[in-house]
């Protein structure tokens, strides 16, 4: 029979194996979506057009907060994590226009 606590540490292993896995996937989508605003920067600086898009961002804030509730993740943080996204992205946008 295992005891409690070879159990609990085997439990911890495999919790800890999926966050490295979710963590690993967190950063490859944003890096596949920074390669797109990457795009879309160039395209705004070859054509004099905004690095900012406030009724895009509203838009998308809202939606990410939908899909925080949908998901049980606090829409807040979701909040916080896209604004600050969408900083990094606005800051390499004007970046591209200098």
């Amino acid at each position: 029979m295992t005891d409690p606590v070879t159990l609990a540490s085997e439990v911890l292993k495999e919790h800890r194996a999926s966050i490295d896995r979710l963590d690993a996937i967190l950063v490859y989508t944003l890096g596949e979506r920074f390669k797109h605003t990457q795009a879309v920067g160039k395209l705004k600086a070859t054509h004099d057009l905004p690095p900012s898009d406030p009724s895009r961002e509203a838009a998308q804030i809202e939606r990410l907060e939908d899909l925080a509730r949908q998901a049980d993740l606090d829409p807040e943080f979701a909040r916080k994590f896209l604004n600050f996204i969408i900083a990094e992205v606005i800051q390499h946008h004007r970046k591209h226009q200098q």
